[in-house]
């Protein structure tokens, strides 16, 4: 056998919701509804960050990249997902969907960094204000940006040349409504062990990018409390609620997927596929409405322009 796949396989089949085919023109409405107040909210955050002059700080710099990996994550599941609920039709080929969780993966461990990288802005804002600006120049805050890049790339860049690799026989049934590395691994024929491996490093790391995160809150946490106002304590633990949601919102789903996938013996396929379809969907819809809700410069820059329009 050639090092590369030559297997019977040449499609794999993607699952939408079981039991629920006869209607999936019907779901297909709510979840082109939530991709397209995905991408314009993103988008809208970009555009105000881009043109408003007094939001060229760090902490909008960061939440500049957080809606850019909100954005392409969306755009990484948006094709599967519209082929199976519009047109129902869930073939997909090998290369495509090695390209597809190469790019999930990808942006998956960008976001993971970019919330990282906002808890770390959130301590240096509180802990140490008057030098804010100076430690996180833009000079360094485009440096980090492109560290994490690289770093989210290279972690996963192993992951569709090892499952090229494998040969697939006769399953070809994922269970996801787009592909996943540890769910294609699942239906190779050959040995998959350092796809096991490796995968586990990647969420590894992943996890501990939430464990720093943690460690951030300690250290903010002890910072807040050692200030004698009680109104200074809770206006500068505010400024933290918007990343606190955001974490929330992407690492719970991840966590317990994961903890279905490796721990639950007799799990429901209905409830996998539905939180994975939030750990998808959720992150890039919800994290620019509470930024816009929760952070006062951006919804009166956003309601601002909307005034503008109108009056136009």
């Amino acid at each position: 056998m050639s090092d590369f796949n030559t297997s019977e396989v040449k499609l794999f089949f993607l699952i939408g919701i079981p039991g629920l085919e006869h209607t999936y023109i019907w779901i297909s409405i709510p979840i082109c509804l939530v991709y397209f107040i995905a991408i314009l909210g993103n988008c809208t955050i970009l555009l105000v960050i881009k043109t408003e002059t007094s939001l060229h700080e760090p902490m909008y710099y960061f939440l500049t990249m957080l809606a850019i990996s909100d954005l392409s994550l969306s755009l990484s599941s948006l094709p599967t997902m519209l082929r199976i609920f519009l047109f129902n039709a869930p073939g997909i080929s090998l290369d495509a969907c090695f390209a597809q969780e190469f790019f999930i993966h990808g942006f998956t461990v960008m976001e993971s960094s970019v919330l990282l990288t906002m808890s770390f802005d959130r301590f240096i804002a509180i802990h140490n204000p008057l030098r804010y600006s100076s430690i996180l120049t833009t000079a360094r805050i485009s440096k980090m940006g492109l560290i994490l890049v690289i770093r989210s790339f290279l972690s996963v860049l192993p992951f569709p040349l090892t499952l090229k690799r494998l040969s697939y026989c006769h399953k070809n049934l994922l269970s996801h409504s787009y592909c996943l590395h540890q769910d294609v691994m699942k239906l190779a024929c050959s040995d998959n062990r350092v796809n096991v491996v490796y995968g586990f490093f990647v969420a590894l790391c992943t996890m501990m990018d939430l464990a720093c995160i943690a460690l951030s809150y300690l250290l903010i946490l002890k910072t807040v409390l050692g200030i004698a106002s009680l109104s200074e304590r809770f206006k500068a633990f505010n400024t933290c609620v918007s990343h606190i949601c955001a974490v929330l919102i992407f690492y719970v789903p991840i966590i317990t997927l994961a903890a279905m996938h490796r721990f639950a013996k007799h799990k429901s396929p209905l409830i996998v596929i539905l939180i994975a379809n939030i750990f998808l969907l959720v992150p890039p819809v919800m994290n620019p409405i509470v930024y816009c809700v929760k952070t006062r410069q951006i919804r009166e820059k956003i309601l601002g322009k909307l005034l503008s329009i109108c009056s136009r």
